[in-house]
């Protein structure tokens, strides 16, 4: 959620950071439904004082008028008793103007709650602009000794590369069709080593940001209020991409849904809460099981492991302090643990500038990473495919934007501190998702015998095994 007195300070900035990333929100009804608020909430006040006032001053005043009638001639006493009866009749008319406006406060309230969760956060002025990933400008890339990315994968190694199904069937690695038969399409069921390797990578990684990087474990919840995807910035926008689970139907107190990311219970475990200044920031990795229906999407990247309804996934989050440089170091810093990883996994990779057209409502700034996989891109004379970039992981700057909806705040010096509290800025990053991770991991690795190298820095978690696919 924005900024409401930032809105007001600075439409015009709201209005073109909803258009740079094609969204439409009607900002001038937010400022006309915020400003009635206002004014009905002056009036409130104004009334509830009088109401103070008159509560205080009624009963002497009402205790005079008394004395007075008793004492009145026949001709006084109507002017008296008309006085008295409209004091006595103030308070209850008081009281009804004041409900009136709370009416009217309960008519608006919702339809500026609705409104204000729709308008995105702007992009910050350093994010490319574009209208969708097409636009988006490469940073930089990097590859193994082993690899030139300007040759063909047939010049790299010597032979015609296998694609990640080719590879999956002939090692029995995966299977597609007994997974569809229990759970429908874009379902599969790892098998042997094929589960072993998901397994191993997600571990590595894991380890690697608790054991290198400082990172604190916890497992979270992947079924979930309706309040923690709201207050994360996955509703209203990206709904239609979750699972809904719709348990007041069958008499539970709330419905739920299954997250698709850790993202969701991480952010959310200090939902409403104020931190110390002195605990930030605190720096989460978890990994739990993803749920995305991927509805509307098509295509030939939904062949095999590319997009699936369900994986698992090691993801990153940094609360800290409100500091636009601070958040910008952590960017960077998350970023650098992922290259390192994919470092040692000796993958090609490559680092892509989100545009604002596909930057989505939350994120100030994104920076995407995908891997090289051989498997992908348009066939060349032969029928092989040439190889293309696919996307592995995503980094997010979302700045005071998760943590005011979910009212995340910190005090300045701890308890101890003065002034008011800060809402806090979260940054997220994929460390590892798997089984997609698998695609660049087995094509990158495959060998002309049609086995499986695996890196030796992955080598420890798959029991000291050095190749998938040799007897």
């Amino acid at each position: 959620m924005i900024d409401l007195k930032a809105l007001r300070e600075n439409p015009e900035r709201f209005k073109a950071g909803a258009a740079e990333k094609q969204m439409t929100v009607d900002i001038d009804r937010v400022l006309a439904l915020d400003a009635r608020k206002r004014e009905l909430l002056t009036k409130q006040e104004t009334l509830r004082a009088e109401q103070k006032k008159l509560a205080k001053a009624s009963g002497p005043m009402i205790g005079q008028l008394m004395g007075c009638l008793k004492n009145a001639s026949d001709a006084e006493k109507p002017a008296i008793e008309a006085e008295l009866a409209e004091l006595k009749a103030k308070p209850a008319t008081l009281k009804s103007e004041i409900q009136t406006l709370d009416e009217e406060l309960a008519r608006i309230q919702p339809e500026l709650d609705a409104i204000l969760l729709d308008i995105p956060q702007p992009a910050d002025p350093d994010v490319p602009r574009g209208e969708s990933a097409d636009d988006n400008i490469e940073i930089r890339q990097w590859a193994p000794d082993w690899w030139d990315p300007t040759k063909s994968f047939r010049d790299n190694k010597g032979f015609d590369p296998k694609t990640h199904l080719e590879l999956v069937r002939d090692l029995d690695l995966v299977d597609f069709e007994r997974g569809v038969k229990v759970a429908g399409t874009r379902n599969y069921v790892l098998k042997g080593d094929g589960f072993r390797l998901h397994q191993a990578v997600l571990r590595f990684a894991f380890d690697t940001m608790i054991f290198d990087n400082g990172f604190a474990p916890r497992s979270v919840p992947v079924l979930v209020r309706e309040e923690a995807m709201v207050g994360t910035g996955f509703f209203p926008h990206g709904k239609d991409q979750s699972y809904h689970i719709e348990e007041t139907k069958r008499g539970g107190g709330h419905d739920i849904y299954l997250t698709g990311t850790g993202e969701v219970g991480l952010m959310s475990l200090h939902q409403g809460e104020i931190l110390d200044e002195a605990d930030l920031p605190l720096k989460y990795i978890t990994v739990s099981p993803c749920f995305r229906r991927e509805a509307g999407a098509a295509g030939k990247d939904t062949a095999g492991l590319y997009r699936i309804h369900q994986f698992e996934k090691v993801e990153q989050v940094v609360i800290c302090r409100a500091d636009e440089a601070e958040s910008r170091q952590w960017h960077q810093r998350m970023i650098s643990y992922v290259e390192n990883i994919l470092q040692k996994l000796e993958l090609p990779y490559r680092l892509l500038q989100c545009c604002t057209g596909d930057l989505g409502p939350k994120n100030a700034d994104m920076i995407d990473i995908e891997c090289w996989m051989p498997g992908r891109g348009d066939a060349d004379a032969d029928g092989l495919p040439t190889g293309d970039w696919g996307e592995t992981h995503s980094a997010s700057r979302l700045y005071d934007f998760q943590c005011r909806r979910l009212n995340l705040r910190y005090r300045p010096g701890g308890e101890t501190g003065k002034g008011p509290t800060t809402f806090c800025h979260s940054l997220n990053n994929t460390v590892l998702a798997s089984p997609r991770f698998l695609i660049p991991m087995l094509e990158m690795h495959q060998q002309p015998d049609g086995s499986i190298a695996i890196p030796k820095a992955l080598q420890p978690y798959m029991n000291g095994q050095e190749r998938i696919g040799v007897s």
